[in-house]
């Protein structure tokens, strides 16, 4: 069976643009999340997030194209920009046929849907632009990358909620395995920190309303959490054939060993209160990769923030490992960049790549106290570590469980 490794990483997030300035970040324990800016937030409930600072869309493609490119689409396109870069891919030696493209979004163009929306409510439907349709489906971050390099291989996009970058990853290495192509650009972009974005998740009561604290308001796992921050950006995975990367002489960060998936089939929003599908997706991904539970060093939580989702996932985990729960370290790199939404598992497995390579755990930050009950060990302080055999969880709205597991390539 094929091998699929890691060859590229492109980061567009809260905490810093590109691997390094991510990496660095994550191992300092920085956080993204900061009151809102650009937009009036007096109507709000909530009034802080995760933004990414400083992009100029102009660094990654042409000025002429920017208006006509839903700010989803170009964090998707600077990730994978970065993410080539980074490759060193030289596209004279590789097979475009062969290349593809799997560039998810949870949500998609919101602000070109906000945006023609109230131009059609003020100005009439003949102002509505042109572009509105081709700028805000779901599947255009995956296709404008596809045409800015001339890739012809498989390209899609799947949604599934907070899943989602997960799932396209998973998928993206199956499509590899399975030889319908031997390199493929996966990730997942979300722009959706906006005024009715912001309104529709601080109105179902899913967002903490820690106005005063930014810093603090992103607290995986404590006892006084109150919701996630929502946040945005992208991160962009080079998957490729283990022996054709090798072939290539490409620098390899890690293999993705199994993608397992799971549903709750039990609410539109809530998991399940058993844990049965965070377990299932946990069980089946390490089945299909041979990893046995002694045998996995770290796991990357999904870990929101939320009161429901943390308390089911931290029972799933500890249940699922027992005895073997006190050798795992766990973080939830959404403790720093918040909630990223479609781009959330691929902004994670980039930091699972990155902590694999540099043999280097990063810290769950504010994290004070656990539920009476709690039993995960979470990493208060950056530590080195050699890790093996790491998982990545992603749960999403509508009971879509996705687990990603990555072994070590020496």
């Amino acid at each position: 069976m094929k091998r699929i490794v890691i060859t590229g990483i492109g980061v567009l997030s809260p905490i810093g643009t590109g691997k390094e300035e991510y990496w660095s970040s994550l191992k300092l324990g920085k956080s993204g999340v900061s009151q809102l800016e650009g937009f009036d937030t007096d109507e709000l409930k909530v009034k802080i997030g995760a933004q990414v600072k400083n992009f100029n869309p102009k660094d990654y493609m042409d000025s002429r194209e920017i208006p006509r490119i839903d700010p989803v689409t170009q964090y998707a396109i600077a990730g994978s920009v970065m993410a080539v870069e980074d490759a060193k891919i030289d596209w004279d030696d590789v097979d475009r046929d062969r290349v593809g493209t799997l560039i998810s979004t949870g949500i998609g163009g919101l602000q070109t849907i906000e945006k023609n929306i109230l131009q059609m409510k003020e100005k009439g439907a003949r102002r509505v632009s042109p572009y509105f349709i081709p700028m805000m489906i779901g599947n255009m971050p995956s296709a404008q990358v596809s045409i800015r390099y001339s890739l012809r291989g498989p390209s899609s996009n799947v949604v599934t909620a907070c899943a989602t970058s997960n799932y396209a990853i998973g998928e993206a290495a199956e499509i590899i395995r399975r030889g319908d192509a031997d390199m493929m650009l996966a990730g997942g972009a979300e722009a959706s920190l906006i005024p009715i974005g912001i309104a529709g998740f601080a109105n179902m009561r899913a967002l903490s309303t820690r106005n005063d604290d930014p810093e603090h308001a992103s607290r995986p796992f404590d006892k006084d959490r109150d919701g996630f921050v929502m946040g945005e950006g992208s991160a962009v995975l080079v998957l490729e054939d283990y022996d054709k990367a090798v072939q290539r002489g490409a620098d390899i960060y890690c293999e993705i060993s199994s993608v397992g998936y799971s549903t709750d089939a039990h609410h539109i929003t809530a998991p399940d209160p058993e844990g049965w599908g965070a377990k299932q997706c946990m069980k089946v991904a390490m089945k299909k990769a041979g990893i046995e539970l002694d045998q996995v060093d770290y796991i990357n939580a999904h870990g929101t923030s939320t009161p429901l989702n943390d308390r089911v996932e931290s029972n799933s985990i500890a249940e699922l490992f027992g005895e073997h729960l006190p050798n795992i370290d766990i973080n939830s790199t959404k403790s720093m960049v918040g909630h990223l939404l479609g781009a959330a598992g691929a902004t994670e497995a980039a930091a699972v790549a990155l902590q694999i390579k540099n043999d280097t755990v990063h810290p769950s930050t504010n994290f004070f106290e656990g539920e009476e009950g709690f039993k995960l060990r979470l990493v208060s302080e950056t530590k080195k570590r050699k890790i093996s055999c790491a998982l990545s969880n992603s749960f999403g709205f509508g009971g879509h469980n996705c687990c990603l597991s990555f072994r070590r390539v020496d």
